[in-house]
């Protein structure tokens, strides 16, 4: 972690559709340049917390500060917070009709309104960055899974983010692919990017994660170190997602 202080916390979070409370009494704090990794078993709610901390699916108790800043309290644009939150989804989202250089040009010259030229010149870099320098001019449909994937990356970076947001991006791919995805977000986290990542690939958690936060059922049941977490979790219910993780691995 390069510093301690704090980036993002979320205070008694609860997140309900109708009746049904899908998050329930959440509270996390994620400090600058750390990086955090949220598992748990489907439909346990990880990929609606990151939703939430990103404006996406509204809340109905507790807050969420951004910079020490209620970013929660129906006054926030979200379109602004956005630019600060980064988030890369399971899906890669690109316009077909448009090159890789034109979908990622979108927001910083539309939501930003930063000068063309100076856009380009930062696209090419991130494309460089993440090993697809020469796709700059190609369309979606020429490229693979993983190659869309880091696309969709470079397009969230541009923005230059405080925090990056990861919602189980390797889901989709074909198990070659997983690894050039993995790669790109190992090397954000040792370049000292602040993240939350939502994985079920427990390998990389374990070799990313600063922090490892453990959900069931709508909680955090469990929270801690990597090393810890992996290999002596304290609570039964992490014991058992784990012990099947490892059964399902093993097949």
């Amino acid at each position: 972690m390069n510093e301690t202080k704090s980036l993002l916390q979320i205070s008694h979070l609860t997140k309900k559709y109708g009746e049904t409370a899908v998050l329930q009494d959440i509270s996390m704090e994620i400090r600058k340049g750390e990086v955090v990794v949220v598992v748990g078993p489907s439909g346990c709610g990880k990929s609606t917390l990151l939703r939430c901390m990103n404006g996406l699916e509204p809340i109905q108790s507790g807050e969420i500060l951004l910079d020490g800043r209620v970013i929660t309290d129906g006054k926030t644009r979200w379109s602004r917070i956005r630019q600060k939150i980064g988030m890369v989804f399971q899906s890669y989202d690109l316009f077909p009709h448009m090159t890789v250089l034109e979908n990622i040009l979108l927001g910083p010259t539309k939501a930003q309104g930063r000068p063309k030229q100076e856009a380009v010149l930062a696209a090419e870099r991130l494309l460089d960055r993440v090993g697809l320098g020469d796709k700059k001019d190609a369309y979606p449909r020429q490229l693979s899974g993983g190659q869309k994937q880091r696309v969709a990356i470079v397009r969230a970076l541009i923005m230059e983010p405080e925090i990056m947001l990861f919602d189980e991006v390797t889901a989709a791919l074909d198990p070659e692919m997983v690894r050039e995805v993995l790669d790109v977000m190992l090397e954000l986290a040792r370049g000292g990017m602040t993240m939350v990542i939502v994985t079920h690939e427990m390998q990389f958690a374990k070799a990313i994660a600063d922090r490892v936060f453990f959900i069931d059922q709508g909680e955090i049941v469990e929270t801690g170190a990597p090393e810890e977490f992996f290999t002596q979790p304290k609570t039964h219910r992490a014991k058992r997602f784990l012990n099947i993780f490892q059964f399902e691995s093993a097949k």
